[in-house]
């Protein structure tokens, strides 16, 4: 069992305020991970989270050192 769903093109494309062109093209590039179900693609959370962090400016706030005093 999916612990957590996989996301439509359009769903992803909204969540990220991206067309479904772009989308698309970050897939074929393969920056984006997505599974080919028929015709359709679908990508699950854990692929557009690891994509996320991997195109943030900075760690997220738990990986980040602590401020020297």
């Amino acid at each position: 069992m999916l612990r957590k769903p996989l996301l439509t093109l359009q769903e992803t494309a909204e969540l990220l305020k991206l067309s479904e062109a772009t989308l698309r093209g970050l897939i074929k590039a393969g920056d984006v991970r997505a599974i080919r179900i028929g015709r359709e693609w679908r990508i699950a959370v854990r692929d557009l989270e690891q994509f996320l962090d991997a195109h943030a400016n900075r760690a997220p706030a738990a990986q980040q050192s602590e401020p020297q005093p």
